[in-house]
C-alpha cells in the first residue's frame, strides 16, 4: 500500500471499488493543521472528473496500468476492433470506453490503457489532433472573411466540424480530438 506522498500525475488507485487517474494534484501545508493532499481525479469506468482532498499520510490503493499502442481496425455495433501491430493480437472495446470515437478512421493508430491485473481495457486514447478530409460543406461566401464565423462541415468519418468559412470540400484539416474543434488547415 501507498500514501498520498506517492500520489502524481497519471498515478492509477482503486477508490470506493471504482479505479481513478489522477489528473492533477497538489500537497498543500498549511501553516495551521495537518497537510492535506488537493487532487483532481477521473473515474475510469464513468469518465466523471471529481476534486478529492485526502489528508496527508492516509493510505490508497495504487494499481498497475499499462500503455498500449493499436491499430483501429473496424466497428461492429458498439463494439470497436483493434490489433497491436506487433503481436497481431486483436481487442475489443465498447464505444463507451473511447472518449473522440467519432474522430477514427480505419487503420489509425491509438493507445489503449489495459489494467494490468485483470488485462481488461479501461480508456482508449487518440492522437492531440487528427488529420481528416471535408466530405461536405456548404460553399463560402467570397468576401466575407474579416469576420470570425463559422459554418458545419462533415468530415470523412461522418462527424461534423465548424469550420471557418474558407474551408471547401476536399480540404484536408486538422481535428482537435480532446475538445471536437477546428485546428487548421492541412496544406496539400
Amino acid at each position: 500500500m501507498a500514501t498520498t506522498a506517492d500520489i502524481k500525475k497519471g498515478l492509477c488507485f482503486n477508490l470506493d471499488k471504482e479505479l481513478y487517474i489522477v489528473i492533477d494534484f497538489q500537497h498543500v501545508k498549511p501553516g495551521k493543521g495537518p497537510a492535506f493532499v488537493r487532487t483532481k481525479i477521473k473515474s475510469l469506468v464513468s469518465g466523471k472528473i471529481i476534486q478529492r482532498t485526502f489528508n496527508s499520510g492516509i493510505k490508497i490503493d495504487i494499481q498497475r496500468i499499462e500503455r498500449r499502442e493499436y491499430q483501429y481496425l473496424y466497428k461492429e455495433d458498439t463494439q470497436y476492433h483493434f490489433m497491436n501491430t506487433e503481436t497481431y493480437e486483436q481487442t475489443f472495446v465498447d464505444e463507451k470506453l473511447i472518449d473522440a470515437h467519432k474522430f477514427m478512421k480505419e487503420g489509425q493508430m491509438v493507445e489503449i490503457l489495459f489494467h494490468q491485473e485483470t488485462e481488461t481495457p479501461l480508456t482508449v486514447d487518440l492522437p492531440a489532433y487528427v488529420e481528416m478530409e471535408i466530405t461536405y460543406t456548404e460553399p463560402g461566401e467570397k468576401g466575407n472573411t474579416a469576420t470570425n464565423a463559422l459554418k458545419d462541415a462533415t468530415i470523412e468519418t461522418g462527424a461534423i466540424v465548424k469550420v471557418p468559412l474558407f474551408i471547401d470540400k476536399g480540404d484536408i484539416i486538422k481535428v482537435d480530438t480532446r475538445t471536437g474543434t477546428y485546428s487548421e488547415r492541412v496544406r496539400k
